[in-house]
């Protein structure tokens, strides 16, 4: 029974991400400058996808945390539209070096489990890669030194447990993710932490009640905000061809909330 259900998975993974065909369409068609780049640090190498803007001053970073099906087209395609906002976007593959071959890419032509491969990365290691990709980003000639982070599903939890981890980010944006359990983790953001929740996403939607405590007792800004109807992982599916209307708005109003914010770094 269990491998059947590590191989629905692994076709739900599959599945998941070659739907997102219309992403990759988007993503080839874009006049941006968009490129690989391998980020060092110690004896790992960090695959990322990097999209600049085309703005005549130096700019903003942002760096982007993938779901757990990994760094798909989709999440390529959220560094575009942030440079097209006019931020540098940096989204790092955290399987790099995990899998045979290359990352995400390889493990879902091969058939494997995505998901099962993200939830076995090591907390440091995941901590370290953001740490390096941040130093990397904010160092940049077109950057002006400030960085946020933001992520999705697992990234979303990520992201929030970055913010935990650094002092190098001018803000976090946790989109449907889970928050840290722990006042000693929580006590030690620097950053404000902005949340994104679907309405209809009772399991996520759960833990904000802890994060709202945790942090207030910490004296940290936390500020969440559900967007009524809307589905787990809205921003991917609400920008999809067959979205439905909550997921669509939900999206649209969120990706308006985050550009306000970044425009207050």
């Amino acid at each position: 029974m269990k491998r059947i259900l590590l191989c629905a998975v692994a076709l739900l993974t599959a599945i998941t991400l070659n739907a997102q065909d219309w992403a990759k369409t988007r993503l080839d068609k874009s006049p941006r400058h968009g490129e690989w780049v391998k980020v060092k640090h110690g004896d790992r190498e960090v695959n990322c996808f990097i999209t600049y803007p085309e703005v005549k001053d130096k700019a903003t970073a942002v760096v982007v945390i993938h779901e757990i099906f990994g760094l798909s087209d989709w999440a390529r395609s959220v560094t575009d539209e942030l440079a097209e906002a006019g931020y540098i976007a940096i989204a790092p593959d955290l399987l790099s070096g995990s899998v045979p071959n290359g990352g995400t890419e390889e493990l879902v032509k091969s058939g494997g489990n995505v998901g099962k491969a993200i939830q076995a990365l090591p907390a440091a290691q995941i901590t370290a890669d953001l740490q390096a990709v941040t130093d990397y980003v904010k160092n940049l000639p077109a950057c002006n030194g400030k960085v946020a982070v933001g992520g999705f599903c697992w990234g979303g939890g990520q992201t929030f447990r970055f913010a935990t981890n650094t002092k190098d980010v001018k803000a976090a944006f946790a989109f449907y993710g889970t928050g840290p359990d722990q006042l000693e983790d929580v006590a030690r953001i620097s950053c404000p932490v902005y949340g994104f929740y679907g309405g209809n996403d009772a399991r996520v939607n759960a833990t904000i009640p802890t994060s709202t405590d945790l942090t207030k007792k910490a004296g940290k800004t936390y500020e969440p905000v559900i967007y009524d109807g809307a589905g787990h992982g809205f921003m991917r599916a609400g920008e999809a061809p067959d979205a439905n209307a909550a997921n669509k708005k939900a999206r649209e109003d969120a990706w308006k909330r985050w550009l306000l914010e970044l425009k207050k770094l």
